[in-house]
Order: structure tokens, then C-alpha cells, then sequence
């Protein structure tokens, strides 16, 4: 079996490309069936991202989210909650601009777990590169209902991170599937967010395949 070391989370981080978040009851079929049907298929890091959930429910979650990426050698992040990250023995965990800092995240998951951070302008993204985190995301260029309540932001904080980022790795979020993706790759995306457009298709599997076709 893998050593899952920090070197190895960062190695498998920077050729990651498809990063899915879902939560512990998706839209259509089991957790289960559906982290086996798209991990395989071509998704690189998973996120377990629910913000109903208990702290006991939560855990029992990340005991399938955890094994499904052992199995398929995908990345496992826990979102928000550093010390859940550090509990179930997560890869890593990822915080928002109102969650703990990177490096409060960091105190408590080690050196040896991601940390991600989500940025949604520019100023936000240039910060990012300064904190300890090991990826960021950047969005949502589209409305989406997963971030209720926060506006698109376009096309060029995208554009602004393909310039800045340099070999950090970095991912887009918001409304993302095969009809969005190709605009947002030719602002100069290296790996998409995605919610919806898989945990919702009728074939994950396939959704995932096509997602990852654009993006390999």
C-alpha cells in the first residue's frame, strides 16, 4: 500500500486536475456507489463538504470517503474543520475566507496534510500564495447554487491566477461541467472544481470520463 506521506499528498497534488466536492448524501444514489463509480473514472482529490451534517455523522462519512480514496488513490479533504481532518486521518483539509487561516489549519493537521484555501478575487488569490496552503481555488466564476447567496465572478480573477499561481496548484469552481469548462480552461485553468455536473448525472462514471477528457 501507498505511503501516504506528505510527499507523496503533494505529488499526487500537483497532477491533480478533477477535484469533486460532495456531501454525505448525494443527490442521486448512495455515497458509496457513487465515490466508487467516479474516483476511478478519473477524479483526482474528493471533498467531503457538508454543512448540515453533525460532528458524529461527519465522521462516519469520512470512514467511506477515506476508504474509497485509499482504494482508488485519490485525495481525501475534509472542508472547514481542521481538527475532523486530523480525527479521521484525512489527506488534508481544505478553509474558507471565514474559516480558521492556513496556518491555524496547519497547527493542528501537521506538515504532513494538505491544506487548501478558497479565494474568490484576486487580492484574495495573491494572499493565498503568501499563506500556507498547498493549493487554492478560485471562484465561483459562475452563480451556483452550492454558494448561495455569492455572485459569479467572471472570467478574469481567472485569468489573473493562470498568471500568479506559477507552480502552485490551483483549481476553478462554479457551475463547472462540459459546456463551461472549455471557456474557463481557455482562460488559463489547470483543474476544475466540480459539483453537480457528477453528483447529479444519471452516469457519474461517464460524467467524470468527459470532464477528465477535456481536461487531460
Amino acid at each position: 500500500m501507498t505511503t501516504r506521506d506528505g510527499a507523496w499528498r503533494r505529488r499526487r497534488l500537483r497532477a491533480a486536475r478533477l477535484y469533486l466536492c460532495v456531501g454525505r448524501r448525494p443527490p442521486r444514489g448512495d455515497l458509496a456507489t457513487l465515490l466508487d463509480a467516479a474516483l476511478p473514472a478519473g477524479v483526482d482529490v474528493v471533498q467531503l463538504r457538508d454543512k448540515e451534517a453533525g460532528r458524529a455523522d461527519l465522521e462516519q462519512a469520512c470512514t467511506l470517503f477515506r476508504a474509497a480514496a485509499l482504494r482508488h488513490d485519490a485525495l481525501f479533504i475534509c472542508n472547514d474543520d481542521p481538527g475532523l481532518a486530523a480525527a479521521v486521518d484525512a489527506d488534508g483539509v481544505h478553509v474558507g475566507q471565514d474559516d480558521p487561516t492556513p496556518a491555524e489549519a496547519r497547527a493542528v493537521v501537521g506538515q504532513e496534510r494538505i491544506v487548501g484555501r478558497s479565494t474568490h478575487s484576486p487580492t484574495q488569490t495573491d494572499r493565498a500564495l503568501t499563506e500556507d496552503c498547498d493549493y487554492f481555488t478560485i471562484g465561483p466564476v459562475h452563480a451556483t447554487p452550492t454558494k448561495q447567496g455569492r455572485p459569479g465572478i467572471g472570467f478574469e480573477p481567472v485569468r489573473h491566477a493562470a498568471a500568479v499561481a506559477g507552480d502552485t496548484p490551483w483549481f476553478v469552481s462554479g457551475g463547472m461541467d462540459t459546456d463551461a469548462a472549455p471557456a474557463v480552461l481557455a482562460a488559463g485553468a489547470r483543474g476544475l472544481v466540480v459539483v453537480r455536473a457528477i453528483t447529479e448525472a444519471d452516469d457519474p462514471a461517464r460524467a467524470v470520463h468527459d470532464l477528465a477528457a477535456l481536461l487531460r
